[in-house]
């Protein structure tokens, strides 16, 4: 797999007159894995969904080694371009080995059938994702985390210079979280991901990209990005930053109240009067 250059340039993007992304320009060094932090509702997703081509920007450009997007023909850039979405899509009565195989159609003609190399592509996906016992099982069967494993196989398979991942993490269990990240990172391509876990995002991305309110706040290394300012500006949210000695990586410490004191005009009981 080759790895992309990515280039976002001016990124608008307003959805019935709302503003949703704002004046957004940043770079990705070909092989290099960005992360997406920031509050829900930041942009994140928008902004990837900018990048696989499923919203157009309102204006702006983004392009991938040199050419813009728009210029791709659908199948063009399906070689190119692969997703892992939030929302894990139904496959009807597919079974695990079929679904994965469809990572395969960017690259075959239409009524093409699957080769012996075909077949050890997806077996290898499957194995790098943990689920070969599960291969003959139906797809609607497994569970969130598993189907979650088995798109991730798919786009392994379907060979892509850029890898968007949205909230990858989110079904996964932490051995899978840990797993899943390090295997994207192993990949030797480009790879964009949106990530809740502020701290697994410290430790595996080469840089780190803050989108609040449709802005981007802040973009560089992990080190340079991730600190208590940051967070207590763009996630509300008091924290202590440390450096991890053993990983030479930022690890995020939040301040915990442990008795939620609820406001009083919450409580349904009467204010005592002056």
């Amino acid at each position: 797999m080759a790895a992309a250059q990515v280039s976002v340039s001016n990124l608008h993007l307003v959805i019935n007159n709302k503003s949703i992304l704002t004046d957004m320009s940043f770079s990705i060094e070909q092989g290099r894995f960005l992360g997406l932090i920031g509050p829900n509702g930041a942009g994140k997703s928008s902004l990837l969904r900018c990048l696989y081509r499923f919203q157009a920007p309102t204006s702006g450009a983004i392009t991938i080694d040199g050419k813009n997007i728009a210029e791709f023909n659908r199948q063009d850039y399906a070689r190119k371009v692969a997703a892992v979405l939030q929302e894990i899509p139904s496959q009807f009565n597919l079974g695990v080995f079929d679904v994965v195989a469809m990572g395969l159609t960017p690259h075959k003609s239409l009524f093409a059938s699957v080769s012996l190399r075909d077949k050890q592509a997806i077996q290898e996906a499957l194995s790098k994702v943990g689920l070969t016992h599960k291969q003959k099982q139906s797809y609607e069967s497994l569970s969130g985390g598993e189907k979650q494993r088995v798109m991730i196989a798919r786009a392994i398979v379907q060979s892509p210079s850029l890898l968007l991942m949205d909230e990858p993490t989110s079904h996964l269990d932490v051995k899978y979280q840990i797993e899943i990240m390090a295997l994207a990172k192993s990949l030797g391509i480009t790879v964009v991901a949106s990530f809740h876990d502020l701290n697994l995002a410290a430790a595996i991305c080469d840089s780190i990209l803050v989108v609040d309110k449709g802005k981007l706040v802040a973009h560089g290394s992990p080190q340079n990005v991730v600190s208590s300012s940051m967070l207590a500006q763009v996630f509300g949210v008091n924290a202590d930053v440390t450096l991890q000695q053993c990983a030479k990586r930022e690890h995020v410490i939040p301040h915990i109240r442990y008795q939620y004191q609820q406001p009083a005009i919450h409580r349904g009981i009467p204010r005592s009067q002056p």
